[in-house]
């Protein structure tokens, strides 16, 4: 059975990134339909929308979405719903990617390359979980008008609403909960009940979802602590379920204790595991089309593809060994090197991981590169 792809490299550092790990797919011996199409900024440029018609569609006939990065400050004065950041907005919306999973995981090589103390974070394995759909990023009513009341009436104002609902709490802890029975048995949820009512909702609804999963432990923590613990004691975590915007900010501090973004991979998976697979980073175009950004985050992504939405859980396992063969061999990108390993370039390493799942030597794949 053929596998459909859509590839949507983006902006940035996309189009490298996507490309490197577009090549580990095809080493696999696997069959994949695999269709590229324009979004973001590029595809502002080209169609006059971050989203176009034809990429929405593509997306949705999919099995998974391969997906680079968006964004450039170039855009930062188009009106908001032109920006390329409102592409993965929208995919997220019309395909009802409400799971958001990104695993936070130290390898053994790259213990140095965190900046904490090794020993807090040598077999770093946490998940968070983030709600992706809700929350304040898609909340009703939003905008900017003139203030009626508050410490200030008659002056301008913006507004965003954050909201839930118990179905949308309730999903996501499943998802929760669910995980933490493949792995250690512990959810932590991170709200802030004691200010927001929105989340102490949320806490309400957790709670109650709970009573279903008595095998798993439950612990309840705001947001300010959880930020503080992750990096006071990060392995006290092993599943972390939380809101959107908490989500967002809490996955990118985790990624610090890995020693780089570069190496956080993500999926987003609606009901029917359909996912949408992205590195946590950005487009990053400072470093653009200079061929030193780390694939393995994308690399990553693509075997979370594998297993989530393809069924094909052996094939994941052979890029993952791939990437920590890679890793022990010494080969490091510019964002996770250090002193007596060797850095490479985007291509070079993406050369190295197809190396290691093909048997071949990964000094002979650097050399030629």
């Amino acid at each position: 059975m053929t596998m459909k792809i859509a590839v949507l490299p983006g902006d940035g550092i996309g189009t490298e990134i996507v490309e490197q790990a577009v090549r580990v797919l095809n080493v696999l011996d696997l069959k994949f339909e695999m269709e590229s199409a324009l979004v973001g900024g590029a595809a502002y440029e080209a169609h006059g929308h971050p989203l176009p018609d034809g990429t929405l569609n593509l997306a949705k006939a999919a099995d998974a979405i391969l997906f680079g990065a968006v964004g450039d400050w170039k855009y930062d004065k188009l009106d908001r719903p032109l920006r390329p950041e409102q592409a993965i907005l929208g995919l997220r919306k019309h395909l009802g990617l409400f799971a958001n999973f990104r695993p936070a995981i130290c390898y053994e090589q790259l213990v140095g390359a965190s900046s904490l103390k090794p020993e807090l974070i040598a077999g770093l394995d946490i998940l968070i979980i983030r709600e992706l759909t809700g929350d304040i990023y898609f909340g009703q009513p939003r905008g900017r008008r003139v203030a009626t009341d508050g410490h200030f009436p008659g002056a301008e104002e913006a507004f965003d609403t954050m909201r839930y609902s118990k179905p949308e709490i309730e999903r996501i802890a499943h998802v929760a909960f669910q995980a933490a029975r493949k792995r250690s048995k512990k959810v932590t949820s991170v709200d802030k009940a004691n200010v927001l009512e929105t989340f102490q909702f949320w806490k309400d609804v957790v709670t109650e979802v709970h009573a279903q999963y008595p095998d798993v432990e439950l612990q309840h923590m705001y947001v300010d602590n959880a930020a503080m613990q992750l990096v006071k004691a990060p392995k006290a975590f092993d599943v972390v379920v939380t809101g959107n915007m908490f989500g967002d900010i809490l996955s990118d501090e985790a990624s610090m204790l890995t020693g780089s973004i570069g190496m956080l991979p993500s999926a987003s998976l609606n009901a029917k595991n359909q996912g949408l697979y992205e590195p946590s980073h950005g487009s990053a175009p400072d470093i653009a089309g200079k061929g030193i950004a780390n694939p393995l985050a994308t690399i990553l992504s693509a075997a979370m593809m594998l297993r989530f939405s393809l069924q094909q859980p052996e094939a994941a396992d052979r890029i993952e060994s791939a990437v920590q063969a890679v890793l022990a061999t010494g080969y490091r990108t510019p964002d996770i090197w250090s002193a007596g390993t060797l850095k490479v370039g985007t291509r070079e390493m993406g050369d190295a991981v197809v190396a290691a799942i093909t048997g071949k030597t990964i000094t002979k794949a650097i050399t030629k590169s």
